[in-house]
């Protein structure tokens, strides 16, 4: 397919920032719009799986993260009132993958790289303060409206490619559903520099600790430990975030003197939502925008990793390579829809809902069968493999 104008990438998150790299590398021209005015800096995401360290290994990109990031071998599932610690070493994946462990690491920090990286693309566009409001197709095209600090501009597209978060302008502009529910609770997230690895015994920098009063999950960035909780609705955002309930929380997981330091504090909404297609003919949406889940088991970020790539192939198959681009998005929907519904969605809620639990024996029962699983190499290896999205990445690229 001879293309005359960009390919348009609403976006630049995770998705949109691997898309770009992806087509800059095979020399094909992209306008990719944020409606910031910069990288948006936040406290999102912070665990790279090593499929989506095998991705952006193959741009470049992996060695950078690595020499920014903390990479974590082991993590563990705590039960906060018998103190027993199932561990999983990911050592036990190394004849799977390159890289057998988590990167703790900021998701803006893989963002800034990219950008920077494409500084060197003159074929790349990269426009701040540019948000999408809306599209129309015209057969062979797209048209996108696109507010600027000058006014709405109208770029014309072969492809729109949707990465624009879990609000997705370019999502409800092509009339996508985005079916699913929100949790009544939401989480908070805290970050803090004090050491956790020096007041809890062989503490690991990822660590999910059940307990019927108030489960948690703790995990190192490469920058500061994160802390986060479950919230109930019936209390106010403004007290969750007041400094004195996250000094009562922090006390709450170890008593000490003085004030914890706090860092960045975060409260969300907690979805489960994907969206009823992935593409509607030149509108193609990854990431956020097409599926969100709970945070737990860091696989949110990394499944629009994911779609990203896989999209990103079927792009230069369509582009220079000629293939039908109707066929191309349907193999891509039904590759990486599907995933987010049977494994992603799944997995998550069931998750949750384990770590949650008030029932003693429930919980019991819970940590009785991890400790049994990392105690047995057999069943520990398929536990990673499934955990670290290995399996899943090879299930979704197996779909005909």
């Amino acid at each position: 397919m001879s293309i005359n104008q960009p390919i348009v990438i609403a976006g630049t998150g995770p998705a949109g920032s691997l898309l770009a790299l992806y087509l800059a590398q095979h020399d094909i021209p992209v306008i990719m719009l944020e409606k910031e005015a910069a990288i948006p800096i936040d406290l999102r995401a912070s665990t790279f799986h090593p499929p989506s360290l095998e991705m952006l290994d193959e741009l470049g990109v992996t060695e950078k993260l690595v020499a920014k990031g903390l990479v974590v071998t082991k993590y563990q599932y705590r039960d906060r009132q018998t103190n027993e610690v199932a561990e999983f070493d990911m050592a036990i994946v190394a004849d799977e993958t390159p890289f057998p462990f988590r990167l703790q690491l900021e998701q803006y920090e893989m963002t800034l790289i990219v950008n920077e990286m494409l500084k060197d693309y003159p074929h790349v566009d990269v426009r701040f303060c540019n948000k999408v409001i809306d599209s129309r197709q015209n057969g062979d095209s797209v048209e996108v409206d696109v507010e600027t600090p000058s006014g709405v501009d109208t770029l014309v597209t072969p492809f729109l490619l949707g990465c624009d978060g879990a609000s997705s302008n370019v999502r409800k502009s092509a009339g996508i559903g985005y079916g699913g529910f929100t949790y009544d609770e939401k989480f908070l997230v805290v970050s803090t520099d004090f050491p956790f690895e020096e007041v809890f015994d062989n503490l690991a920098y990822v660590n999910y600790v059940a307990d019927p009063d108030e489960w948690c999950v703790i995990l190192r960035t490469e920058k500061k430990w994160r802390v986060l909780w479950p919230t109930e609705s019936s209390i106010s955002d403004e007290t969750y975030l007041s400094d004195e309930y996250i000094q009562e929380r922090l006390n709450h997981l170890h008593s000490k003197e003085g004030d914890y330091d706090i860092g960045h504090r975060t409260l969300y909404n907690v979805h489960q939502r994907v969206s009823e297609t992935y593409f509607n003919d030149r509108i193609v949406l990854a990431g956020d925008s097409c599926h969100i889940n709970n945070p737990l088991g860091g696989m949110g970020m990394n499944g629009g990793l994911h779609d990203a790539h896989n999209l990103a192939v079927k792009l230069v198959e369509i582009i220079n390579g000629g293939a039908d681009y109707i066929e191309k998005f349907k193999h891509y929907d039904r590759q990486r829809r599907e995933l987010a519904v049977k494994f992603v969605q799944e997995h998550t809620i069931t998750n949750k809902k384990l770590m949650e639990s008030t029932e003693t024996d429930v919980q019991a029962a819970r940590q009785k069968m991890l400790m049994e699983t990392a105690a047995d190499p057999v069943k520990a290896k398929a536990f990673v493999m499934e955990r670290a999205m290995i399996d899943c990445v090879r299930d979704s690229l197996a779909v005909k």
